[in-house]
């Protein structure tokens, strides 16, 4: 596959720029087909989850108040690209939970449920507008609070993905944060929301995604889900890390789940102002699953949030991506991916950044100031690739091959081994490491609040550049080549593919 993406990336100097890609397209698209074919012909499907989680009241769609839903997600406008959005109140009664025999690292527990308190909270659904491209499968996001709010930070990093593949995305409001902020953004609106503490949030992610099935006919409209999947960014990936080993054992409600930026520890399973129950300080993945799980960390996750620690090999029903040249937060995340239609602009702006870095995620609200630019790396390239991969891997149990992983050294202090160009060696290689414009980091920040999780870039000179690509045609050809290995091993998409290389191809590198 590779040979023929390079030959045929090479017609872009024959041919105009938009014939090239359409053709770099659809070679890529055709050979990635071909091979997801040949595997899931000759593998097994899992069985499908049997749904046992508490059944919840679903209303809506949510009206009134400002008319605005409150969340931090993509700025456009939905139908731009052939989907909606709606919100919708989930209400019932929650289960907190107890462990039966002490919490270990290995994350084999037995849990059972304890005390029970009402709740109402609200989920956002986004779906397609005409039935016919919905793929049957639903992400369910576990809404990031970090910052005081809702986040949906995995639909703001794999939302082009999800879009072109005709996914449908449930954000919910798993945290007692969310559910306040919230009301106290629109109370009208939001009036009868009521959460009783984190501890029932394990619950209420069960109930949401057993929602989905039950309650389709109102949460989707009418579409017919037929895979479910579970995901979450940072503190909510530390919480299903929680789910994963305590309650997806005995609610089986969803059919796979992307951990992503996950620390080397995992959330309690109940606190204040229930029982405090901490978990041990490193927390495996429990190996023991009959459903797949795929850890998506950063060089930011693996060093500074100590995931190192929690590594473990793969399993028939356990990966782990570690990505090189990404942090836990980027320009992506903000400035950029909120504004990202798919058109392909939004993929030559993230190229612009690499060169010219800022020093804020969000220029137009400077609340976070870090001291140097921030990284710039490709990590939402490499996610939506990962959903790709859950999906079909939940679908047919065809598992992605294993990932090689970040070379670090553990002499004197863990750390990573660089290579020439001061990037991390190992781990999934994008364009970005390469075929480098930049040296990009998850480490080295500093600054204010969050600053430390935002990484590093430094931009190459002028001289290192011309060093490296005496002329534009030569820097084409190697990011070209670095795409195509990238997309082969299953970790770009075929669409994204053909996106990095207009950009590349519409830069000034070696001009």
């Amino acid at each position: 596959m590779i040979t023929k993406f390079v030959r045929t990336a090479r017609c872009l100097a024959k041919v105009s720029s938009a014939a090239a890609f359409a053709l770099l397209l659809s070679t890529a698209t055709a050979d990635v087909s071909q091979a997801a074919t040949a595997a899931a012909s000759t593998a097994d499907a899992p069985p499908r989850s049997h749904l046992s989680a508490a059944g919840a009241t679903v209303t809506g769609p949510v009206t009134g108040g400002t008319g605005a839903i409150q969340l931090y997600g993509t700025a456009f406008d939905l139908s731009q690209v052939g989907y909606e959005q709606s919100e919708y109140f989930l209400s019932g009664t929650a289960a907190g939970y107890q462990p039966v025999s002490p919490l270990t690292s290995d994350g084999t527990w037995t849990v059972a449920p304890a005390s029970t308190a009402a709740y109402t909270t609200r989920i956002v659904v986004d779906r397609p507008k005409d039935p016919r491209r919905f793929n049957g499968t639903v992400v369910v996001e576990w809404l990031n609070v970090s910052g005081g709010l809702d986040v949906a930070t995995s639909w703001i990093n794999t939302h082009n993905e999800l879009i072109r593949e005709g996914y449908a995305w449930i954000g919910v409001s798993a945290q007692a944060v969310g559910v306040n902020t919230a009301k106290a953004m629109d109370p009208v609106r939001y009036a009868d929301l009521s959460h009783p503490g984190d501890s029932y949030s394990y619950d209420i992610f069960s109930q949401a995604g057993q929602a989905v099935r039950d309650s389709a006919p109102t949460v989707l409209g009418g579409l017919r889900p037929r895979t479910v999947l579970g995901v979450g960014e940072s503190q909510s990936a530390f919480r299903l890390t929680t789910y994963v080993d305590a309650v997806q054992p005995l609610v089986n409600v969803y059919d796979g789940i992307l951990l992503e930026s996950r620390a080397g520890f995992a959330a309690p399973l109940s606190q204040a102002p229930q029982a405090d129950v901490p978990t041990p300080s490193v927390v495996l993945t429990r190996t023991d699953l009959r459903i797949p799980v795929l850890t998506f960390e950063t060089e930011t996750d693996v060093l500074a949030l100590g995931y190192l620690a929690a590594r473990q090999p793969d399993t028939a029903h356990i990966r782990l991506w570690e990505v090189a040249g990404t942090a836990h937060a980027d320009t992506y995340i903000t400035p950029v991916g909120p504004t990202d239609t798919g058109d392909g602009q939004g993929d030559i702006q993230a190229f612009a950044t690499m060169l010219n870095p800022p020093t804020t995620p969000d220029p137009s609200h400077p609340v976070v100031t870090c001291s140097t630019p921030i990284n710039t790396g490709q990590a939402h390239y490499v996610l939506e690739a990962a959903v790709h991969a859950l999906n079909r891997w939940a679908i047919t149990g065809a598992a992605p091959a294993p990932a090689p992983r970040l070379e670090v050294t553990s002499d004197p202090v863990p750390s990573f081994v660089l290579d020439a160009d001061g990037n991390v060696k190992g781990g999934i290689r994008t364009p970005s490491v390469d075929a480098p414009v930049a040296t990009l980091s998850g480490l080295g920040q500093s600054g204010s609040q969050f600053c430390f999780l935002f990484g590093t870039t430094v931009p190459f000179s002028a001289a290192q550049l011309a060093a490296l690509y005496p002329t534009h045609p030569q820097f084409v050809s190697r990011w070209t080549k670095a795409t195509a290995r990238a997309t082969a091993a299953g970790h770009i998409r075929p669409a994204d593919a053909a996106a990095l290389v207009a950009a590349a191809a519409g830069s000034t590198v070696g001009d």
